[in-house]
């Protein structure tokens, strides 16, 4: 029997990223495998901040049935945080403990620690749990506090010096991470039936929709872009944004002004048909280091979906030729010749990488360091 902690950098929720698939291609190839979730913390701080409600973390649990098809070999768990690391600086120690407390709980004796949170390099000091670090995004080139930075580059380097394989998502985070020892590159992938699969155009949906589909991030989108391009398709076309809103309230309300559409977190199982009857697909990212170390998972999406695409030039996308890169002022002027040309793209994405095939890799690499 194999068991799993997984250190998250995100919920396990309908959204359904990397991890959830990577984890799915576990549990089907290995039926013993057992898996605890570890979900980021809940922020009743940041709660308090953003005038909404404190939120507690998720007791240790069993997921749903319908959250997945191996609910009764999934727990999930997060901790509650209440106070910025700088005033507690202990916290990510007690975390950890907590962290080990949960596995033992649910029978967890020597589990493989698959870390894609970087702080979980304080469960791998603790325990000396056999370690695979996934790495997704290269928060170290990221836009962050000194102290948050510095947090970062010292639990980086004891994962990089620890874990027992290094697995990362993208060419520009396997060039940036220089840890003398082999990494695996395994990039992001998508599941082609069921973003082809034709489904019915959703109520919510805008005429003429560009759209944006993922979390909408400080450290990803480009704001400014954006709201310019949403003022210039006035009247034209509505600007819609689909996915988890991490936003400061300063940009959601300069969104909002600008006529842009902010439609919220969808189910995963609800996602096709919102790509499927936009009439442009557009990745309006910031370009820099942190996003030139990123494998965009929409990329696959909107390619799988065979609609027009128009993103600024980041890495991923600016190497596919289906896809219109502008940028600046020429950006709104790509989305309207686009949408001007109307239809379907003029291809069909060949050769993408499938969530199955990534997942299989990932299983083997994190069988081997089971294995020892």
């Amino acid at each position: 029997m194999t068991d799993v902690v997984a250190i998250s950098l995100e919920p396990w929720d309908e959204v359904w990223r990397r991890n959830q698939h990577f984890a799915t291609a576990l549990l089907q190839r290995d039926p013993t495998l057992r898996l605890l979730f570890v979900e980021p913390d809940h922020d009743a701080l940041h709660d308090v901040t953003r005038r909404q409600r404190p939120s507690t973390g998720a007791r240790l649990s069993h997921l749903a049935p319908d959250e997945s098809p191996y609910a009764d070999r999934v727990w999930r768990w997060s901790a509650t945080k209440l106070m910025p690391r700088t005033l507690d600086r202990t916290y990510d120690a007690r975390w950890a403990r907590h962290v080990q407390r949960a596995a033992r709980q649910i029978g967890f004796t020597r589990p493989v620690l698959w870390v894609n949170d970087p702080r979980g390099a304080a469960v791998t000091r603790r325990t000396g749990w056999p370690t695979i670090y996934d790495i997704t995004d290269d928060w170290l080139a990221a836009q962050r506090t000194p102290a948050e930075h510095d947090r970062l580059v010292a639990d980086e380097d004891y994962l990089l010096g620890h874990a027992a394989r290094l697995t990362v998502c993208s060419p520009g985070i396997l060039a940036a991470k220089t840890a003398g020892r082999p990494i695996t590159l395994l990039t992001n992938g998508v599941d082609t039936d069921h973003w082809r699969t034709s489904r019915a155009r959703p109520a919510d949906l805008p005429d003429s929709a560009v759209l944006y589909l993922g979390t909408l991030h400080e450290d990803r989108l480009d704001v400014a872009l954006v709201t310019a391009t949403a003022q210039r398709l006035s009247g034209r076309a509505t600007v819609t944004l689909l996915g988890p809103n991490a936003l400061t309230p300063q940009s959601s309300s300069a969104l909002h002004r600008a006529g842009v559409a902010l439609l919220g977190a969808r189910p995963y199982a609800e996602l096709p048909g919102y790509l499927q009857h936009a009439s442009v697909l557009i990745a309006p990212h910031l370009v820099n280091a942190f996003t030139e170390s990123l494998d965009p998972i929409k990329l696959y999406e909107y390619l799988a979906v065979g609609r027009p695409v128009v993103s600024t030039p980041i890495a991923g996308f600016r190497d596919r030729p289906e896809v219109t890169i502008a940028h600046g002022p020429d950006f709104a002027a790509a989305v309207r010749s686009a949408l001007t040309s109307g239809g379907h793209a003029a291809y069909v994405a060949h050769g993408l990488p499938t969530w199955q095939g990534q997942g299989e890799r990932f299983a083997l690499a994190l069988e081997e360091v089971a294995a020892g």
